[in-house]
């Protein structure tokens, strides 16, 4: 079959190359290059552990103190404020234990994975040395600071995930710029990360080209529909693409595309930022993780990466670079020797459903449409297999993981 995958980030470009491994024809149709939307500026985690869902329980208790701090993990835009408060409040709900365990099991299914789901593609694109397992250090000041994490450590547990306490010495050992503000840490030995994200989407997306995919740059405006089919996508320019297939796999811009294919999803984007500590003078061998920061750090190639904001501000305002900031500013405290004379700031959307959930299933009112997005920040971790589910679910095949959590009609 011929099918169009519109959007070339990691969750559209994994998807291609599994349909290609299939023998289907892919023209991918996008408005940005590859991997330069929402996957260039990823934290670069590829992690198994990565099952607990944004909404925690007993987290509304502290969302009000978060939206007064200028320089907290949170802040709502005041224009978007009417649009995404029902949004807000249909995430909260889904924030209960009962909630949060049942999120975490599907999670779970769709992480553990990733390294067998992404081993196939990056060997044939040649891209293996872009990714490393090295684990993921969970850090905290003492052992009396990690029991206000220690429900979701325990469901991590429940869930299969592999842990295993550090203790001071320990921790120093393996992470020497750690010593002396980080007394104890939860090691997740599973866990690995990609060098460079946007390298790894564009050395898939290259090889689907190597491989016979065509590339349309172009926004999606419309579907031509026939007796519940998908025969032709419609671009802005005026251009008709004819096909025998698509998959909607456009990010935090999928949603006006679902509506094309008449279904509404609660959709909206996490403003996610990044700074890039180019000039880092650090030694970090891990991912590491410090809740007291709401931060996460990555060494990558091209720098030390810093991560840990959410905004709520649409699709269209303007980044605030300030959130960036502020995220320098915590890297700078936990490690005071950082040399930070170079840094990039990033902004970028990351698609996301009020129960932390992607949709990943067929269109219901149309039989050759399929959706794969909203990963929040999962993205990365879940690329390659929701990219094989997908193909599973093209090809007539029984899925490999329960999708039944991710249906796009459960709202």
């Amino acid at each position: 079959m011929h099918i169009i995958v519109v959007g070339t980030g990691i969750i559209g470009t994994c998807t291609a190359a599994w349909l290609q491994r299939d023998g289907h024809t892919i023209t991918f149709v996008s408005t940005t290059p590859p991997g330069e939307a929402c996957s260039f500026g990823n934290a670069g985690s590829l992690s198994p552990s990565a099952c607990l869902p944004v909404g925690m329980p007993g987290m509304w208790k502290q969302v009000p103190g978060w939206l007064r701090d200028p320089d907290g993990p949170l802040t709502i835009r005041k224009a978007h404020l009417l649009t995404v408060a029902p949004w807000l409040l249909r995430f909260l709900r889904h924030s209960t234990r009962e909630e949060v365990v049942r999120i975490a099991t599907a999670l779970r299914g769709l992480l553990t994975p990733i390294f067998e789901s992404y081993e196939p593609l990056l060997a044939h694109a040649g891209a293996q040395h872009l990714v490393r397992q090295s684990g993921c250090l969970y850090v905290y000041s003492a052992s009396e600071a990690a029991s206000r994490w220690q429900w979701g450590m325990d469901l991590r547990r429940r869930l299969g995930v592999s842990l295993r306490d550090v203790g001071e010495e320990e921790l120093a050992t393996l992470e020497p710029d750690l010593k002396g503000r980080f007394r104890f840490g939860i090691l997740a030995p599973e866990n690995g990360s990609t060098l460079d994200p946007e390298k790894m989407v564009k050395a898939l997306h290259a090889q689907c080209v190597l491989d016979g995919a065509t590339q349309v740059q172009g926004e999606v405006c419309g579907f031509e529909k026939q007796g519940g089919r998908v025969h032709a996508v419609t671009l802005a320019d005026g251009q008709r693409i004819a096909c025998d297939g698509v998959v909607v796999a456009a990010g935090a811009w999928s949603g006006g595309l679902t509506r094309a294919l008449d279904l509404r999803v609660p959709l909206e984007s996490q403003r996610g930022y990044h700074v890039t500590v180019q000039s880092s003078n650090l030694a970090l061998r891990h991912t590491v993780m410090a809740p007291e920061y709401n931060l996460m750090v990555n060494p990558m190639a091209m720098g030390l990466r810093l991560a840990g904001s959410v905004e709520f501000g649409g699709l269209k305002a303007a980044p605030s670079y300030h959130r960036a900031d502020v995220l320098l500013s915590k890297g700078q405290e936990m490690f005071p020797h950082l040399d930070a004379s170079r840094v990039t700031r990033w902004m970028g959307h990351r698609p996301c459903l009020p129960d932390s959930l992607p949709v990943i299933g067929r269109a219901p009112q149309h039989d050759n449409a399929w959706l794969a997005f909203g990963h929040g920040h999962v993205g990365m971790c879940g690329g390659a297999t929701t990219g094989r589910e997908v193909a599973h679910l093209v090809a007539g095949r029984t899925p490999q993981v329960d999708l039944t959590p991710f249906r796009p009609d459960r709202f």
